[in-house]
């Protein structure tokens, strides 16, 4: 099998992983995150399109483990500890990875996917031991149901060129996908820390008003109304008052 295949192989499992995560988390955040009271439909990433980056690099980690079960595990072989085991070092292998995403959007992107910081043992509020054990029982549930049939139709996508051809083309629009929302983000992101800046203003403002307020002296003020009241005070005087603004000379 040449590298090419393999990388093609890499792109259909990522693919794969990624879309059914899609799916899982959709219902998920739907029907039981405690996060939607108001149980909407919620898209449950980062991307516009019908894909979780974290499950389909988890889909691909697994599979890999999953090939070399034999190998990770075969000193358990025929023991009580071999199905054991295998839970552990898969439930910590995709916490692992949890965290290295989780740290990547939120360090890189400025962005938190998911927050478990309310939850006992959290690192971070990134990971936390209760996901730690259902990533275990996913990890479980995909060797024993979704491996055998994952692994068929891989070979089947081996020999055919044309599902080849397609997983090139969900690759493409997956970067262009993953291109517009990191642009989106960083607009987002800008357009925030300005709304932020003037919210920090307005309050700085109001605080010098109240300071100027306790002052005595000549340069008292008379008007003890905050200063947002005085602005609109202000702003319906000069629309009142002849030859001022009206409605029809505002942009």
């Amino acid at each position: 099998m040449s590298k090419f295949q393999v990388f093609l192989i890499v792109l259909y499992l990522f693919f794969f992983g990624g879309v059914g995560g899609w799916v899982l988390e959709l219902f998920f955040r739907r029907f039981f995150s405690g996060a939607n009271p108001e149980r909407k439909w919620l898209n449950p990433g980062f991307l516009f399109g019908p894909c979780l980056p974290l499950y389909g690099f988890g889909t691909v980690l697994l599979f890999i483990l999953s090939e070399l079960d034999h190998t990770l595990f075969g000193s358990f072989s025929g023991t009580f500890w071999y199905y054991p085991v295998m839970f552990v070092v898969m439930a910590l292998a995709m916490t692992l990875l949890e965290y290295i995403v989780g740290l990547v959007s939120f360090k890189g992107f400025h962005l938190r996917l998911w927050d478990y910081s309310k939850l006992w043992g959290n690192i971070q509020g990134i990971i936390c031991p209760l996901f730690t054990f259902f990533w275990g029982v996913l990890s479980l549930g995909y060797y024993f149901l979704l491996y055998p049939r994952l692994r068929k139709l891989v070979e089947w996508f081996v020999a055919h060129p044309l599902a080849s051809f397609m997983v090139g083309v969900c690759f493409g629009i997956f970067l262009i996908d993953l291109c517009f929302s990191v642009h989106l983000g960083a607009v987002v992101q800008k357009k925030a820390a300005q709304i932020d800046k003037s919210v920090y203003d307005a309050i700085d403002v109001q605080k010098l008003w109240h300071k100027m307020q306790s002052r005595g002296g000549f340069f008292r003020f008379v008007s003890i109304k905050p200063l947002t009241e005085r602005i609109d005070a202000f702003d319906e005087f000069l629309h009142r008052r002849p030859g001022g603004a009206t409605t029809a000379d505002k942009p």
